[in-house]
């Protein structure tokens, strides 16, 4: 067995398996899609009701709130109710998904 051919394979798979656990771990700090944001915020709000129509701004916008920066999607989501439709605004970040602001317009 040549030990020169050894370690250049030894170093040659460590080089591929870090370059492998960066890529992947690096995928998940990258922006969630705007479609998948909103269709959570759709779940969440057909837990109270029907929903009659939802939008989203499909490009990623900063935003501050409390003194932190945030990139993040507005949209909107319409609700109809017995005899009225209700319509509400919200801010998503767009890396985890999270619901920063909802208003009711």
């Amino acid at each position: 067995m040549n030990w020169k051919s050894f370690f250049i394979g030894l170093s040659s798979g460590l080089a591929g398996g870090l370059a492998a656990y960066y890529f992947l771990t690096n995928e998940e700090r990258q922006a969630s899609s705007p479609e998948k944001i909103l269709e959570q915020v759709k779940h969440l709000f057909k837990e109270q009701g029907p929903i009659s129509g939802s939008w989203i701004h499909m490009k990623a916008e900063p935003y501050e709130k409390d003194q932190l920066k945030y990139m993040v999607y507005k949209g909107g989501i319409s609700k109809k109710n017995a005899d009225s439709s209700e319509q509400y605004e919200f801010i998503a970040d767009s890396t985890t998904g999270t619901l920063l602001s909802i208003t009711k317009l």
